[in-house]
């Protein structure tokens, strides 16, 4: 590759500083910020990397460091974070931040404008960040990568599980946005990025799960600071000094809590959250002897100053651990360290806990990954450790420990008598650790991978469409200046329906034409244009300022001389991912598919015919290979079969009309009547469903954004138009 590339990092919520992460400050300062952080560091110094640059919120809190509120801070010459205001000053967590996000995507790109720093290439960060790239995506045509970390179905339907009610639940972690967040980015990425095999799985609730494509790399860890405990080579004087001091502090603050401090440690490290199961670990603890007579057990839970005035969340599960530990009547034996310095002295914490011949405990009802797992392993401490997530393919790469029901009292009791109490077993899983780490964990073959990805990725895209020359050199067409307000609408089943009178359609019309002048009004529609042209006709209605037509795939503006003109921004946009002809060479070896007629037709629709039973998509994507990722695959009525570039769709349209004409989302009314109308309801965008609308809407809910009226077509329309203060 002969450019070097300039990469955006997307992590909107938490704190990132280049002088100290605050891990362990909150449930949005964990994994994923540490991660974030030791990545760009790792990226930045990639050969094929021009700069990295991290985004995210700017906060100016009293209560915080002033360094969270420097738009700007450098951390290397090819590396910087760039900090977007948005959603007021004061530090929020991050379901506070979902209904700011418009405003992040809108500074983020005048930032991007004002420092022309356009990257080649995104990578967004849990669903927030996932929401944002999608549109930067769009805004920038620029592709992205997505890295989930969680995701909301899941945490959805533990909360449930609970007892926790639907509504309290949307209340407080505001999962619809969330997931419509995390199904768009399925859609829309180049590849999600997975630490395991078994974390794909976990995309199976989601409907668009079909659509991503999956790449599997383990995160990375700095093997310069997890370096083996026995090792005693420091750089200079000063920093073994700093070294030594570290060991004193993190001896002082475990051994004081201690009867024997001499005795080996069993040690977890992990935010107070429920879901880490540290109670049960100290309930196996408490309740066995042999246990307490061989080691001492450690638990840094988070950092805290007062337990009063931490989140409920973490204050109940502090309570409940130092609860236990009266409950086992476990002083001098458990050690529970109110704070450490997490960027410097976690290291150190392995080594003092492999120094004593102890071992390492996560008992995590489900990791996603296991990163401390990794960094334990690293300075040569053993590991008992959940099989459930990432655990299972870390332990047995790594060979330096075993893999336990979470929830099992006899197998967490011997696999952690074995440890203790085996010399030659311990010796074993400690060098085993240190080896493999190093072979399968480190930061530099995780960045060689990644950028072999996005090599392939960008170089197998470049080029496609745009150097054809498709469209002719015309007139692009626009929207009138003073526009500030979109009305869109579908037409077939939603501005008008066979199967029903019409008697809304006069008071519509009437709007239409009297409509003030701020205001756009647009067909968003599975017809072509000329068939939008008919329906104009036939029902006489105003003509519209813009036609998004071909299920998304085009957009048109109603030129001075009443003709429609095409917006070749978006056609541009389409084409640069996506090869028509490759697609529909490939896909004319399934012998089930027969091409629909030359008007069904457009540069970015394939349109073909199939028999009802005959429809099976895993032989689309075997035949399109690396091509099915940068496609969608619609059937619909057991006939009809469309192949549309990844990003088309009425809603992306709406979006891209929006950004490129200055129009709030806010102010932006869409009505529809079926699925493939839904991607119009999205964020601020005010949504009207039709009383007649098809099966697949019959279980929406009414939100303060989409409105389900109970009048059919047009007359549905007035009513949600009504609804929303407009006088009819």
């Amino acid at each position: 590759m002969k450019k070097k590339l300039r990469i955006a990092l997307l992590n909107i919520h938490g704190l990132l500083k280049g002088s100290g992460l605050e891990i362990g400050r909150d449930s949005d300062n964990g994994g994923q910020t540490k991660y974030l952080y030791e990545l760009a560091e790792a990226l930045s110094q990639h050969e094929h990397v021009e700069h990295v640059h991290i985004f995210t919120r700017l906060i100016d809190d009293p209560e915080l460091s002033p360094e969270y509120a420097t738009p700007i801070e450098i951390l290397n010459e090819k590396l910087d974070i760039r900090r977007i205001a948005f959603g007021g000053k004061r530090y929020k967590m991050k379901e506070q931040l979902w209904e700011h996000l418009d405003d992040f995507v809108n500074g983020a790109v005048q930032h991007i404008k004002a420092h022309n720093i356009f990257p080649d290439w995104i990578h967004s960060h849990y669903g927030d960040a996932g929401y944002c790239a999608v549109e930067l995506s769009t805004i920038l045509n620029v592709p992205f990568a997505h890295t989930g970390h969680s995701l909301g179905m899941h945490k959805q339907s533990k909360l449930l599980a609970t007892g926790m009610t639907p509504d309290e639940a949307e209340k407080k972690f505001k999962f619809s946005h969330r997931i419509m967040a995390e199904e768009a980015v399925l859609a829309m990425s180049e590849f999600i990025v997975t630490s395991t095999e078994q974390e794909i799985s976990t995309y199976d609730v989601y409907e668009n799960c079909a659509l991503a494509q999956y790449n599997v790399l383990p995160p990375g860890i700095d093997t310069t600071k997890f370096t083996p405990y026995y090792q005693k080579e420091f750089k200079d004087k000063g920093h073994q000094q700093e070294e030594l001091q570290r060991k004193y502090w993190v001896s002082e603050s475990i051994e004081k809590f201690l009867s024997n401090p001499h005795k080996p440690v069993i040690m977890a490290l992990s935010r107070p959250d429920r879901r880490k199961n540290l109670n049960y670990l100290i309930e196996v603890y408490g309740k066995d002897k042999e246990l307490q007579s061989l080691a001492n057990l450690v638990i840094f839970a988070g950092i805290r100053k007062d337990i009063n005035t931490m989140p409920p969340s973490e204050k109940e599960v502090l309570t409940n651990i130092l609860l236990s530990m009266d409950k086992y009547d476990l002083y001098g034996k458990l050690a529970i360290p109110k704070k450490h310095d997490v960027e410097n002295e976690v290291a150190t914490i392995y080594k003092y806990c492999a120094e004593k011949r102890g071992v390492f405990v996560n008992l995590t009802d489900h990791e996603n990954f296991g990163l401390t797992l990794i960094e334990a392993a690293s300075t040569g401490l053993p590991v008992v450790a959940t099989k459930n997530g990432g655990p299972a393919e870390i332990i047995p790469k790594c060979e330096n420990g075993f893999l336990v029901d979470p929830n099992n009292f006899d197998e967490i009791k011997s696999s952690l008598v074995e440890v203790l109490t085996r010399e030659e077993k311990w010796k074993n899983f400690s060098n085993n650790g240190i080896l493999n780490v190093q072979k399968y964990f480190s930061w530099e073959s995780h960045v060689d991978t990644y950028m072999k990805w996005v090599t392939e990725n960008l170089e197998n895209s470049r080029g496609i469409g745009i150097k054809k020359k498709k469209y002719p050199e015309v007139n692009t067409g626009r929207l009138r200046n003073n526009i500030n307000k979109l009305f869109a609408t579908d037409i077939d089943g939603t501005l008008i329906s066979p199967e029903h009178d019409h008697p809304g359609i006069e008071r519509l019309k009437k709007y239409l034409e009297n409509r003030s002048k701020n205001t756009a009004f647009a067909l968003a529609t599975g017809r072509n244009l000329p068939l939008v042209r008919e329906v104009l006709e036939d029902f006489d209605l105003p003509i519209p300022d813009v036609v998004i037509s071909s299920v998304g795939t085009e957009i048109h503006y109603l030129s001075e001389s009443h003709e429609f003109v095409q917006d070749k921004g978006w056609a541009k946009y389409l084409s640069s991912r996506w090869d028509r002809e490759a697609i529909a060479t490939r896909l004319s070896s399934i012998p089930w598919l027969t091409l629909q007629e030359e008007e069904a037709q457009n540069p970015f629709k394939i349109s073909y015919y199939y028999k009802e039973g005959n429809f099976n998509e895993d032989q689309i994507r075997q035949v399109l290979g690396r091509l099915y990722p940068q496609v969608s695959v619609i059937p619909s009525h057991g006939t009809y079969l469309d192949i549309l570039p990844k990003r088309a769709s009425k809603g992306n349209a709406i979006k891209f009309l929006c950004q490129k004409w200055s129009i709030p989302m806010q102010n932006v009314y869409a009505a529809g009547d079926s699925g493939n109308d839904l991607d119009m309801f999205r964020g601020p965008i005010k949504g009207i469903v039709v009383g007649n609308r098809s099966p697949e809407l019959k279980d929406l809910n009414p939100k303060k954004n989409l409105y389900l009226a109970t009048s059919f077509a047009a007359e549905g329309i007035c009513e949600g138009l009504e609804h929303y203060g407009y006088k009819l």
